[in-house]
């Protein structure tokens, strides 16, 4: 059973496809994501709490520990998501000329950490894949501080950011289920390596009907801004990718530290850029409502450009190791 839950949550970039191809060509079927609340909560953020807490539970003290281990690797990689991707997001945001709503949606997916997703496919990568779990839990417990600093900084070009409105947030949706899942772990140990069999494909569904949300209710909007909006996204991640591969092989990095950055700073927590991004808060700071309706939009664009990215890199670099180990 183990092993079929994992054949599933490798295929997260099929389910992010077609749950974004089902909520385009039938909008109605998601559209309701995005209005719907559970215990004066929006459903948004209840589902990013749910994969938030899924992480949480594959986590124990030892994955904190063992950034200590591999201090170099992951200073290197956590300072490249939070340079590469932020000063790439507010450059593209600019040449391209998007809408503020756009623009600051953009500088927000930019400004997350590394997605969880990013694991699975530095494992199907042959990269550094203790590397790559270890980043992402500390570029995520660092977001908390450096998204809302990041956002307020650089999305200030375009609207006024309420950089603590955005703290708690990340608290909310990031932090407290985090810890909330390291201390099941702790405690219930038997428990919760059971449920975290399925946790990650429950993470990987919980984001494709996050990003499906989105895409239905914002289908109009999407269809207005659709050249320039796929471009700049499409930049992005490129650039994240890109440069979390040559960087680290400037700075002396193995073929597997490289591979593990690339994909680390080229995948970001889509689903946390679109929880924060459709959160009351966050749209009450645009003047005008069609703005702050086009916020979340580029981070449920990004979902899909960077599974679909990372996944292609890496079916590239499992082949080349596949035939490197035959020479």
């Amino acid at each position: 059973m183990a092993r079929l839950f994992e054949k599933a949550t490798a295929l997260f970039a099929i389910w992010t496809v077609l749950g974004v191809a089902w909520a385009w060509f039938t909008p109605a079927h998601f559209a309701w994501v995005t209005s719907s609340q559970i215990a004066g909560q929006s459903l948004i953020s209840v589902l990013l709490g749910i994969v938030m807490l899924g992480m949480g539970l594959t986590l124990n003290f030892d994955d904190f520990k063992r950034v200590l281990t591999m201090p170099r690797c992951v200073a290197a990689g956590v300072g490249l998501q939070f340079t590469v991707m932020p000063a790439a997001g507010v450059l593209l945001a600019i040449v391209t000329g998007l809408e503020p709503g756009l623009a600051v949606g953009l500088i927000l997916v930019s400004c997350c950490p590394g997605g969880t997703a990013s694991n699975v496919v530095a494992y199907l990568a042959r990269a550094n894949l203790a590397l790559s779990v270890t980043m992402t839990m500390a570029s995520t417990l660092i977001a908390i501080v450096l998204t809302p600093i990041l956002t307020g900084w650089l999305g200030g070009v375009f609207i006024e950011i309420d950089r603590m409105a955005l703290f708690r947030s990340m608290v909310a949706i990031v932090l407290v289920p985090v810890i909330a899942g390291v201390a099941l772990n702790r405690l219930f140990p038997g428990l919760t390596s059971r449920v975290a069999m399925v946790s990650p494909l429950i993470s990987v569904l919980a984001v494709v009907v996050i990003v499906a949300g989105i895409v239905g209710a914002s289908k109009p909007l999407i269809e207005q801004h659709f050249g320039v909006l796929l471009l700049a996204i499409f930049a992005l991640h490129v650039t994240g990718f890109a440069l979390g591969y040559i960087v680290p092989r400037l700075i002396g990095f193995g073929e597997a530290e490289q591979r593990t950055m690339s994909i680390e700073v080229g995948m970001q927590n889509s689903g946390l850029g679109a929880s924060l991004a459709s959160a009351p808060s966050f749209a009450g700071q645009f003047v005008n409502p069609m703005q702050a309706a086009l916020a979340p939009v580029p981070s449920a664009i990004s979902s899909v450009y960077h599974v679909v990215i990372g996944s292609l890199l890496a079916s590239v670099w499992s082949r080349r190791a596949a035939q490197q180990e035959q020479e």
